[in-house]
């Protein structure tokens, strides 16, 4: 009866898919940003029907299914040789990012202790998973919890369309410009579509910066507990909790990768499992484009949402600047 349930959203990412990838083939645009504004576009104008609801949510599923398929493309001596600065680049912007939305919601423009801290983890680490995760931890009231969550779909909107903009502008290399999406951007979707939009290489690099990015969740929780059970207004999380926050994903993607690397897939596997992975992110990215909700953007209060936008100017300047030194 569930599946049942699923087969109408299922058919919809599935045409949504096909048709985004004929109208990029026919205009020259990168066919997962085509996907994602199809599903803005059915969400905004004619609204999603609610039997399709269901399938429709399995878009996450999609997301993850191709970023475990994609590790089997990736050379884990590629990685290994450039990904110790890669990951210095993303502990030292992701710290920065937190202190930063901390330091301006607290101390600048007054906002509540607990808005400030999902605002926060969401713009340093992985977006609304982050928001949710800590809102747990922390006992945020629903009203702070939807604030926050609004506030990073409307950057992660935002970054979708700009990012490829100053891409070509600045004529980023596929290694940097992925590397920097990756560390800069909120939430893992909009990194992966920016990425291979710009080229697979970048593609990649972004995925893989954003999941070493996402794996920091655990840290980020254990932090907030902590300080927030000091005050006594905090649960301290145990270990069951933080591994299922952890992003399952994460693990599935380095076993591929690892695989990979002992050449136990041939040239055609690989091609096999990257034409899989690629349909993966457009029935993922269609779903996606249909959390892009203009009403609900427009409600998102201004000065949480001025506070992230300092972060995101601060976190990508000095990542961009860090990368074009060490690359």
């Amino acid at each position: 009866m569930r599946i049942r349930r699923l087969l109408p959203g299922l058919a919809a990412l599935c045409l949504g898919a096909v048709l985004a990838r004929s109208l990029a083939s026919s205009v020259g645009v990168n066919h997962l940003l085509v996907a994602i504004a199809l599903g803005a576009i059915v969400a905004n104008v004619a609204d999603v029907p609610d039997d399709l609801e269901p399938g429709i949510a399995t878009h996450k599923l999609w997301l993850s299914a191709g970023i475990v398929l994609m590790g089997a493309s990736i050379s884990v001596g590629t990685v290994l040789e450039v990904g110790g600065r890669v990951f210095l680049v993303v502990i030292a912007v992701a710290s920065v990012t937190l202190v930063v939305v901390e330091l301006l919601a607290r101390n600048v423009f007054g906002l509540a202790e607990r808005l400030g801290s999902l605002l926060a983890a969401g713009a340093s680490i992985c977006g609304v998973s982050a928001v949710v995760a800590v809102a747990g931890t922390v006992r945020a009231r629903e009203a702070q919890v939807a604030y926050a969550a609004a506030t990073v779909l409307l950057f992660d909107a935002i970054t979708i369309a700009v990012y490829p903009i100053v891409g070509d502008l600045l004529d980023l290399s596929s290694t940097v410009f992925g590397v920097w999406a990756g560390v800069s951007m909120f939430s893992t979707g909009p990194v992966v579509a920016v990425g291979f939009a710009h080229s697979e290489v970048a593609g990649q690099w972004a995925t893989m910066t954003k999941l070493s990015r996402n794996a920091l969740i655990g840290v980020v929780v254990l932090a907030y507990a902590s300080y927030y059970a000091r005050t006594g207004d905090g649960d301290t999380p145990s270990v069951r909790t933080l591994w299922a926050e952890f992003p399952k994903f994460v693990v599935g993607f380095l076993a591929l990768a690892a695989l990979s690397s002992l050449g136990l897939f041939s040239a055609a596997q690989q091609t096999s499992i990257e034409h899989a992975y690629n349909w993966l992110f457009l029935l993922a990215f269609v779903g996606l484009g249909t959390e892009i909700q203009l009403g609900d953007l427009r409600q998102t209060g201004l000065v949480p949402a001025f506070v992230v936008l300092l972060s995101l100017l601060v976190a990508s300047t000095l990542s961009l600047l860090l990368l074009l030194v060490l690359f």
